[in-house]
């Protein structure tokens, strides 16, 4: 394979991407979307403000580690990493919320299940029903969910992030802020995630200073960090080709094929309803799992939660989820081993959630 270049002038085009193979080893049959990446001037002013990686000692040795252990061209890994910029905005925005905020389920399901995104879904539903109904087929993955959490990700293709992913990446590998509670963890992973990033584009032509995506590094409709879409992301439109970013159908397949390798189980519900026998509940030791499931049935009576219906037949573990409202009472549900594998595409119950809700809003509008 011949050497991708290198550019010096960001924009938009992600062609090589697009050209991976069918199953890269992560982030509707119909109509293809012919959306343009969006115009140079947005990777201008993406561009990061702050120092280039060329003088740093410690990111040159990287690039020389990701040549070595990944059998690529040392001179072209080296500039790579040295055209990416550091970025404070994004050093800024991967850091938790301040110490004494409140978590607020209800105040974060408004932001994601309201009126633009539910009337962007029903489109998105009724444009790709082929390709949602073939995925659900093909993997037992609801095309709630799937719709869900392309809403949710990324309003179905409309926001992607219009940050450079090598710039993303580099500042969240080399200066994570070491103020957050896990940023050696962290910085590991995001080097990682680099590595992967330069693989893909080596592999696969692409210009690695071209791509944008989100703050953290992810992209496409799915926004699929680079291990996510080496690992799940497949051609499910039949073309030869991968794209996430111009081909709804891609993005279907590959986010039911993610959850299918997350033992996603078909025909089981997220969640159920569920109230407290007072006398009996121990909070605290129904939480201290978090949100792996944990309580069979009969543990969750035990424990004082109460039941009904359908849950009480349920076969497989579940946990109790627990929503703060801000100061208002919180909420709970029991989630199911398919919740819990929809926090694997992000490690939070409030995500989940609001997937889980905005696909049932989209499911309802659909309905005449």
């Amino acid at each position: 394979m011949g050497t991708p270049p290198v550019s010096t002038k960001p924009y938009h085009l992600f062609a090589a991407f697009l050209t991976c193979c069918a199953v890269c080893t992560a982030a509707d049959a119909t109509p293809r979307t012919n959306k343009k990446p969006p115009p140079a001037k947005s990777a201008q002013q993406s561009a990061a403000s702050g120092p280039a990686y060329a003088e740093r000692e410690d990111a040159m040795a990287a690039a020389s580690d990701i040549a070595s252990r990944r059998d690529l061209s040392p001179d072209w890994v080296r500039r790579a990493i040295a055209s990416a910029h550091y970025s404070p905005q994004i050093a800024k925005l991967i850091l938790p919320p301040a110490a004494g905020v409140a978590k607020n389920w209800r105040l974060y399901r408004s932001r994601f299940v309201e009126p633009i995104r539910i009337k962007a879904g029903v489109k998105f539903w009724q444009e790709n029903r082929d390709s949602l109904d073939r995925a659900e087929k093909q993997t037992g993955v609801p095309p709630e969910i799937i719709v869900g959490i392309i809403g949710v990700e990324s309003i179905y293709g409309q926001r992607m992030g219009g940050f450079r992913v090598i710039d993303a990446l580099a500042t969240l590998a080399f200066d994570f802020p070491a103020k957050h509670p896990r940023a050696l963890e962290r910085s590991a992973f995001f080097r990682a995630e680099l590595e992967q990033f330069l693989s893909l584009a080596h592999r696969t032509g692409v210009d690695p200073l071209t791509p944008l995506g989100s703050y953290a590094g992810a992209m496409g409709m799915s926004q699929f960090m680079p291990s996510s879409w080496v690992r799940y992301a497949i051609d499910f439109d039949g073309d030869s080709k991968i794209d996430l970013f111009h081909s709804p159908t891609d993005a279907i397949g590959s986010v039911a094929n993610y959850f299918k390798a997350f033992q996603w189980q078909a025909g089981m519900p997220t969640h159920y309803p569920l109230r407290f026998d007072e006398g009996k509940l121990d909070l605290d030791g129904l939480l201290a799992s978090d949100i792996l499931p944990t309580f069979s049935v009969a543990a969750l009576a035990a424990k004082g939660v109460v039941l009904d219906g359908a849950a009480l037949q349920h076969p497989g573990p579940m946990a109790l989820i627990e929503l703060q409202n801000g100061e208002a009472p919180r909420s709970y549900v029991a989630g199911t081993e398919n919740f819990y594998a929809i926090t694997r595409y992000n490690w939070s119950s409030y995500y989940a959630m609001a997937v889980i809700e905005l696909g049932q809003a989209v499911a309802r509008a659909m309905k005449p």
